[in-house]
Order: C-alpha cells, then sequence, then structure tokens
C-alpha cells in the first residue's frame, strides 16, 4: 500500500484524472481517493516511485506518506 498527499487534487475531475494517471502506471492496482484530505491510497503490486512520476507526469505531483 502507498499512500500519497496531493495538494492540487481538490474536486472530482481531479480525482479521475489521478486515479487514471496511477491505473496506467500500475493497472492492477486499487485506487482510493479521499478528496477531502487530498489523500489517494494506492493498494496492489505498486512501484511507488513509478507511481509518483505518473502523478508528476499528470500534473499532480505527491507527497508520499510514511506507511
Amino acid at each position: 500500500m502507498v499512500v500519497f498527499r496531493i495538494a492540487g487534487m481538490s474536486c472530482g475531475g481531479c480525482a479521475r484524472r489521478v486515479t487514471a494517471a496511477l491505473r496506467g502506471a500500475e493497472p492492477g492496482a486499487e485506487v482510493q481517493v479521499d478528496l477531502q484530505r487530498r489523500e489517494v491510497t494506492v493498494t496492489g503490486a505498486a512501484d511507488a516511485d513509478r507511481l509518483a512520476r505518473a502523478l508528476r507526469d499528470a500534473g499532480y505531483p505527491g507527497e508520499r506518506l510514511p506507511d
């Protein structure tokens, strides 16, 4: 499980773009978005660095939170 805080994620459209970027980087991952906390949790065989790059490339750089 990897958790990111994404300061620039503020609406449903942002959540959809973030989810698409993460699933593009890790197709089998389960992605859960918490807009109120501006956090996204990725569960599955996910490489945190690859996910972080996908978020950056999509325009939503995230801060990885400790496990």
